[in-house]
């Protein structure tokens, strides 16, 4: 981890760049892959998962039986965690459903928006180094709450050519029963061009590695809607003296665990807490299974050190970072300053861990500085919003001279005139319209 003392404002843009990566082969690669399930459907899904995924398959579709044996080979442990988690992500994200509410703009003119779920939808679950179960609480619990019709679920399969015991068993818990092996690059092109076996949806959802995240970027460009941009995981910790130098370290390499691409970034109020904070991140390194995709992560990531509590909000707020920590004190009137950031974990006993799997919050966030102008997925991610007006005489008879004048200013007499025809009418029938 490189650590820099009080840099100049004018080197913080080079200093918080994200790590870059050639794409220009890559998306010729993934290009390629697109092409041909678009073109050739389930044949080319089983030809890819057996050249990327090493698994020769026969079915891509999950069985009933399968997704009922997952249940038994589960630690009774783990099912109660995954089902409590369940239980605070609904509590958190069922009040997003906003209630509809009519509003009168003017007399005889009523208008409203209502809330409609996307029909079809698709979750792609990570099932590589990492089966991200709780990814599938976090898409789907919002899903099921915005009313979404079908849900369809990719994931790679094992070796063995089953899908992990925890993803069905969560699978089932949300009530998705249309679950495909089906991994990369050519998951994501089943479920934006549909193939004989898998239904095409509307949007995707769902992380994934760089070959996922450009096919997700390609198929956006041809009408598929995508949750948001996406990139490596990062996270960004504010520390000062109040931090527990074991705590800070420990979620530096709880995210730096996710993949070498992923990036952490410390800033802290003086040099004595990053030299404590890195003693203790290389000792806990050392025991971690993960240690060698860990250890490529920090050398991506920076400390920086600065002399104030301004100057350091204003670096983060640079950065945008998908998790911030604010292992500090003053978090009352700091919260206040953020503007940049997919999810915010205040004081030194909320791991960034917590948000992941339990809290309640959701945690398919903005990466790669998108912070800066989206938001992390929540039940409106998952549901369009159509407007309503209706009016009636006397609200065409208040309101329709102020339209008839701005649409002749703009030289639309068309629209002029969808008014006019109404107020003649209503003059020349004499309707009985109280002022």
């Amino acid at each position: 981890m490189q650590v820099i003392i009080n840099p100049e404002k004018s080197t913080w843009n080079e200093i918080l760049k994200r790590p870059v990566f050639d794409t220009s082969s890559l998306e010729a690669t993934v290009k390629n892959v697109l092409n041909d399930v678009k073109i050739n459907g389930d044949k080319a899904l089983l030809k890819y998962t057996e050249h990327f995924d090493k698994v020769k398959l026969y079915s891509l579709k999950v069985t009933n039986t399968e997704i009922e044996v997952a249940a038994s080979k589960l630690d009774e442990a783990l099912k109660l965690s995954i089902e409590k988690a369940k239980r605070n992500i609904e509590k958190f994200h069922l009040p997003q459903l906003q209630k509809t509410e009519v509003i009168e703009t003017s007399q005889g003119v009523k208008c409203w928006r209502k809330s409609v779920g996307i029909e079809k939808v698709g979750l792609y679950i990570p099932g590589g180094t990492a089966p991200l179960f709780s990814t599938i609480l976090m898409l789907a619990v919002p899903a099921k709450i915005a009313e979404c019709k079908e849900i369809v679920l990719c994931t790679p399969p094992q070796k063995d050519g089953s899908i992990h015991p925890a993803i069905l068993f969560t699978a089932q818990l949300v009530g998705i029963t249309q679950i495909y092996k089906i991994g990369g690059v050519q998951a994501i092109a089943a479920m934006a061009y549909g193939t004989e076996t898998i239904p095409q949806v509307y949007k995707i959802f769902g992380p994934g590695n760089q070959y996922v995240t450009c096919a997700k970027q390609l198929v956006s460009n041809e009408g598929i809607a995508i949750d948001m941009p996406a990139g490596p995981s990062e996270v960004a910790v504010l520390a000062d003296n109040s931090c527990v130098p074991q705590f800070v370290a420990a979620d530096l390499l709880s995210q730096a665990e996710h993949g070498a691409d992923s990036q952490v970034l410390l800033v802290a109020l003086n040099e004595e807490i990053v030299n404590a904070i890195k003693e203790e991140l290389y000792k806990q390194l050392e025991i971690l299974p993960r240690k060698d995709i860990a250890e490529k992560a920090l050398a991506n990531s920076k400390a920086i050190v600065v002399n104030n509590y301004n100057t350091a909000m204003e670096i983060l707020n640079t950065y945008a970072p998908e998790h911030l920590i604010m292992a500090c004190e003053h978090t009352d009137v700091l919260m206040d300053k953020i503007i940049n950031a997919g999810s915010v974990f205040v004081g030194n006993y909320a791991p960034e861990s917590l948000g992941d799997y339990a809290s309640g919050t959701n945690h398919t966030l903005p990466t790669n500085g998108y912070a800066r102008m989206y938001s992390g997925v929540s039940v409106d991610s998952f549901v369009k919003k159509i407007t309503f007006q209706q009016v009636d005489a006397k609200g065409i008879k208040l309101l329709g001279n102020v339209v008839e004048i701005m649409a002749e200013a703009e030289g639309l007499h068309a629209h002029k005139n969808a008014v006019s025809v109404r107020l003649d009418y209503i003059k020349n029938n004499r309707l009985n319209i109280e002022e």
